[in-house]
């Protein structure tokens, strides 16, 4: 129970990141403010490392820096990362934040069908969530008139790239330190942000400060705080709740769009919200039968 409520927290921190992200873009493009998210979630690990590595030292010895699976794994990690939130933050400049919740959510399906390319086996429930979840992207991205939002098209591509960051997290994480990992690829990840914001973008500081509780929200909580409460609710949580639960995430967006930010979602917009969220549980009930 209490690994379930503290992921339950985790979807609710993530899914109003997007009101957060959507917020950002009334002041600084999104290489800007994804430079400062993930800067100040690198930040915002540090402490975690220092105490993770005393831990680590005691017992076994810390990992160094130079280690071989860490390097390549934050480079690649890293890389898919700024890929995925790049696409995300520049679609959430033309679609509302509660749909850009549930179309990231997409990539909860897209994991293990991705993986069947390294090997890893899935179910027939996978392909069916994912058949149900496509019918409810449809409804959800396109309007009356079947014309699908460049926004949509954007955070559905970012999807892909959340989908490969997490597979890429799981081969590597098994053989390096976690927290170290994930720091160094929130590093990379502003990194890239930060030399496509000087190529692309115009970094105004006074509009940074305008944007500061977005920021802070998106960076020192989502980036931070709810990263670090996955790891260890993960520890003790079934898989298949942890899943289930985490794909919460996406209604938290819808509502979190509705009262802070005033969107509303059409008829067949929650149709489509409905039917995502049935494809995603769907496509994770094959832990149960597996655990």
């Amino acid at each position: 129970m209490k690994s379930n409520l503290l992921l339950l927290l985790t979807a609710v921190i993530w899914g109003f990141a997007f009101v957060a992200q959507r917020a950002g873009m009334e002041y600084i493009g999104p290489f800007t403010f994804n430079t400062a998210r993930f800067t100040l979630g690198s930040l915002s690990l540090v402490p975690l490392l220092l105490i993770n590595k005393r831990r680590k030292f005691e017992r076994v010895g810390f990992l160094p820096l130079n280690n071989k699976n860490l390097l390549l794994g934050g480079l690649a990690a890293g890389t898919t990362l700024f890929l995925g939130a790049t696409f995300q933050q520049s679609g959430l400049v033309y679609t509302e934040a509660g749909k850009a919740g549930f179309i990231t959510g997409f990539y909860i399906i897209l994991v293990p069908i991705l993986g069947l390319f390294i090997g890893q086996k899935t179910s027939m429930l996978t392909w069916l969530g994912a058949v149900v979840a496509v019918i409810g992207l449809f409804f959800l991205g396109s309007n009356e008139t079947l014309e699908v939002n460049l926004g949509d098209i954007l955070v559905f591509i970012g999807a892909f790239f959340w989908a490969i960051q997490i597979l890429v997290i799981g081969f590597y994480s098994i053989k390096t330190d976690a927290f170290q990992l994930a720091f160094l690829q929130f590093v990379v990840c502003a990194v890239l942000s930060t030399v496509t914001a000087l190529i692309w973008e115009n970094i105004i500081i006074s509009n940074i400060l305008l944007a500061y509780l977005p920021i802070l929200y998106a960076g020192l909580f989502s980036v931070g705080i709810a990263f670090t409460i996955q790891v260890v609710a993960q520890r003790d949580a079934h898989p298949a709740n942890a899943a289930i639960i985490m794909s919460l995430e996406a209604v938290f967006a819808v509502l979190g769009g509705w009262l802070i930010l005033n969107e509303s979602i059409p008829l067949r917009g929650f149709i489509g919200c409905f039917l995502m969220l049935v494809g995603m549980i769907l496509s994770q009930l094959y832990l149960l039968k597996r655990n």
